[in-house]
C-alpha cells in the first residue's frame, strides 16, 4: 500500500503542477494516465461501475465524482482532483484541492478549512480510539466555521478493494463506532460547502454538486493505523 500511495503522490504533484488558467480536465487526465503506466500500476478509478476516466475532476460546486472532459479551468476556478492507483493487487486514494489562479478569500478560507479537519481527523487515528471520532473532529473544525460538512458521501477502509467496510463518516452520526485497531487501513476524505450540505447527482450519473450551488472543496489520504501512531501512505 505504500507502494501505491507513491504512485499517487506523484499523481497529485504531476496534476497540481500543470493546473493553470486554459488547461482542460481531460488534459489533466492524461497526466495521470501517463504517471500510472509510466510506473506500471493500474487505474482503481478507470471502468470503476463504468466511470470513463482515470482521476475524478471536480470543479467549483461540484463536490465530488467529476468526469474529465472540455471544461477549462478558468482564472478565479477551484478545482478538487481525486486520483488513485492499484500496485500489486493493493490500492491508494487521495484528493487534494487548489485554487486556479488569484483565487477570492473564501474560496481560500474553505480550501484550508478542509484540509485542516482532515490533518486534525489524522491526529486522532490511533489504536483504542473510535472510528466517529473521526467525523466528530472533522465537524467540529467545519462548522465553527460556518461551513458544512457533506453526510451523503464518506471515507472507507480500503486494501485489496478501493471501498471496504467500514465507511467513515465526516460528521458524528450519534454512536461511537468501532474501536481502531493496528493494521486498519482507512481512506479519510473530508467533502466541505461553503453553504448548505445537500447535494444533487447531475444527469451524468457521478458528478456530484451542491444543491444550493455554493462552492465545495475536498481532501483525502490513505491513512494506516500503526504501533507508533496513524501513517499517511498518500503524502
Amino acid at each position: 500500500m505504500r507502494k501505491a500511495g507513491k504512485v499517487v503522490v506523484e499523481i497529485k504533484e504531476r496534476t497540481r503542477e500543470a493546473v493553470r488558467p486554459g488547461i482542460t480536465t481531460l488534459e489533466l487526465d492524461k497526466i495521470a494516465r501517463e504517471v500510472i503506466e509510466k510506473r506500471g500500476a493500474k487505474s482503481n478509478f478507470l471502468n470503476y461501475h463504468g466511470f470513463p476516466a482515470t482521476i475524478c475532476t471536480s470543479p467549483n460546486s461540484m463536490i465530488v465524482h467529476g468526469i474529465p472532459g472540455s471544461y477549462r479551468l478558468e482564472e478565479g476556478d477551484v478545482i478538487s482532483i481525486d486520483c488513485g492507483a492499484i500496485v500489486e493487487g493493493y490500492h491508494g486514494d487521495s484528493a487534494y484541492t487548489m485554487g486556479v489562479g488569484e483565487i477570492s478569500k473564501q474560496a481560500q478560507h474553505l480550501i484550508e478549512v478542509t484540509e485542516q479537519s482532515l490533518v486534525a481527523a489524522i491526529g486522532v487515528m490511533v489504536e483504542g480510539n473510535r472510528l466517529h471520532e473521526i467525523g466528530r473532529v472533522v465537524q467540529k473544525i467545519v462548522e465553527a466555521e460556518g461551513m458544512s460538512v457533506v453526510r451523503e458521501y464518506v471515507g472507507h477502509g480500503i486494501g485489496t478493494a478501493m471501498h471496504e467496510s467500514p465507511s467513515v463518516p465526516n460528521y458524528w452520526p450519534g454512536n461511537s463506532g468501532p474501536k481502531l485497531q493496528i493494521g486498519n487501513v482507512l481512506a479519510v476524505e473530508p467533502m466541505v460547502n461553503l453553504g448548505g450540505p445537500e447535494t444533487l447527482t447531475l444527469e451524468d450519473g457521478w458528478s456530484v454538486v451542491t444543491k444550493d450551488g455554493s462552492l465545495s472543496a475536498h481532501f483525502e489520504h490513505t491513512i494506516a493505523i500503526l504501533e507508533n501512531g496513524p501513517e499517511v501512505l498518500t503524502q
